[in-house]
């Protein structure tokens, strides 16, 4: 592909901020079920989408692509009866991809931890699977981290209840199940860290799930295809394609760090970062929940510290899915629409909003966040719109999402909307109903569910509302024999640090005549490190 040189600024943005920024979308059919042609569009998406990713000096080194599908069933019963590993019913099993290091000692530690989280979580393990890779077109410097890459198979235990027999009120994250994976992963990994082994930084569990699997790694969009052959096999199907080619900003390509992640994938900057990591570290301690339990020790640190902003967001989202909330839920508290001075929102969703900030801060910055969890898939904008998308719905309930239009070929006489994401708003596919759910729609359902506002009636305590503190007493003068009032006045002066200098050259002009303060020569204030004074 030919670009143009820089020669000089084209329009209002100079050119040092021109940058592309990563690929992400998704495509899925509403209706009909899964098919190996939803796979196949994925793929070919995340081709047209190649300009978007990455690469290193040496351009067959990718920053990353990856595609998250549901997970399929007659492709893995099929693997499995070659492998003498009989799966049960869907639903009944999680699979999960595990990168895990080359050196043989190191991986076989790796494994042994992934099975003592399982039998710890009273799981049963079915049995190990080898990943075909193909990496003849892959560069020098992936091949160089590059991981061994296993599949694991984990039946449920007789005594988790599955998807259908879970009848927790809002309960909306899959069940007992997905939650006892999620902390079978969290698990895992801690144990892996705590160990002092060689390689031990290559075993990454990208994805772990009765309902929806990960390919990917450090690749060019264009590679996925030829690196993965069993995303070539016609038995695999989905209803849905998460797909995402990695333009690195903010941190180093790695393996771990290609998208989609377990839930979402993320073209953009989370700008306040620091600050949600440093309000979740702080409450971390304080986490309780009745579905985890004694469980929740073994989930932390819930975010990791040396990932990227998208991959410490997917943690922070998959957390509060799995305390109960639906996705969409979880995706309103962590990036919610400007509400504070929005006049014309209803009361209720307003009431919505500020219940959840005091749970959850927002994760703001420009950001196409498309996330799903099998059964929702849908995508998020930041307020400001600074990351925009396009989508497209034809007439056969085929829908596609993307950081830019034309990354399909459709006939446009079956197109039957088509439109861009808006700032602050949600497109939302429910596929177990089989239909688009409007925002609108979605965010009275969400806001009216519970009643928020009366919550924060009787529990929210502000500033405004605490006491006055009771006044404090004056303490003696240092002056006793000063009549005149000043004796108080110094007391404080000198409590409160004021100098000479602060009272004849900055107070007196501001008191007597309204001038501000104006000074020269410098400051000679001594070193704090030289001087017995207080500053």
């Amino acid at each position: 592909m030919y670009n143009a040189p820089y020669t000089s600024q084209q329009g209002l943005t100079p050119p040092a901020y021109e940058y592309d920024g990563c690929g992400v979308g998704f495509v899925c059919q509403m209706t009909g079920g899964a098919s190996h042609d939803i796979v196949e569009k994925g793929l070919t998406i995340l081709e047209n989408l190649e300009h978007r990713g990455g690469c290193g000096c040496d351009e067959r080194t990718g920053d990353g692509a990856g595609l998250l599908i549901q997970l399929p069933h007659a492709f893995f019963e099929k693997a499995g009866d070659d492998l003498g590993i009989p799966l049960p019913e869907p639903g009944d099993y999680g699979a999960g991809l595990v990168f895990l290091p080359e050196d043989d000692a190191a991986r076989e530690r790796c494994m042994s931890a992934v099975e003592d989280a399982i039998h710890d979580a009273g799981q049963h393990l079915l049995g190990w699977r080898d990943v075909p890779t193909d990496n003849s077109d892959v560069g020098v410097s992936a091949r160089r981290k590059e991981p061994v890459i296993r599949q694991v198979f984990i039946g449920r235990g007789e005594g988790t209840p599955g998807r259908e027999d879970s009848h927790e009120d809002g309960d909306e994250d899959g069940g007992a199940f997905e939650r006892a994976l999620y902390v079978i992963r969290k698990h895992a990994t801690k144990l892996v860290r705590g160990m002092d082994f060689q390689q031990k930084e290559r075993f990454h569990i990208p994805s772990l799930s009765s309902k929806t699997i990960v390919y990917k790694g450090m690749l060019t969009a264009g590679q996925l295809r030829g690196y993965f052959p069993d995303l070539s096999d016609p038995s695999v199907k989905s209803q849905l394609a998460l797909y995402h080619s990695r333009y690195s900003t903010n941190t180093m390509p790695r393996w771990s760090l290609a998208q989609p992640f377990r839930f979402l994938c993320h073209n953009g900057e989370i700008n306040t970062l620091r600050g949600n990591v440093n309000r979740m570290n702080a409450r971390e301690q304080q986490f309780a929940s009745e579905r985890f339990g004694d469980d929740m020790d073994k989930l932390r640190p819930v975010l990791d510290a040396d990932a990227s902003d998208s991959a410490v967001l997917d943690s922070a989202l998959e957390l509060i899915h799995h305390t109960g909330r639906s996705l969409p839920h979880a995706m309103m508290m962590l990036v919610p629409e400007p509400w504070e001075r929005h006049d014309r929102m209803s009361q209720k969703k307003r009431d919505f909003y500020e219940y959840h900030s005091c749970i959850a801060e927002p994760w703001d910055g420009p950001a196409t966040l498309p996330f799903t969890d099998g059964s929702y898939i849908g995508a998020t904008l930041d307020r400001n719109g600074l990351r925009p998308s396009r989508y497209t719905i034809t007439e056969d309930g085929l829908v596609v999402l993307a950081s830019e239009a034309g990354v399909l070929d459709l006939d446009p006489a079956r197109v039957e909307e088509k439109g861009r994401l808006q700032p602050g708003r949600m497109f939302l596919v429910d596929l177990d109903e089989g239909r688009r759910v409007p925002d609108a729609e979605l965010k009275e359902q969400m806001s009216e569910r519970r009643p928020y506002g009366e919550w924060l009636d009787d529990h929210l305590i502000t500033l405004l509302s605490l006491p006055e503190a009771a006044p404090e007493t004056v303490p003696a003068p240092f002056d006793h024999e000063d009549d005149s009032g000043r004796g108080d006045l110094r007391t404080q002066q000198q409590l409160f640090g004021y100098t000479r200098e602060d009272l004849t050259l900055m107070m007196e002009p501001m008191g007597e005549e309204g001038k501000d303060p104006v000074g020269s020569m410098g400051d000679d204030t001594p070193l704090a490190v030289l001087s017995d004074r207080s500053r």
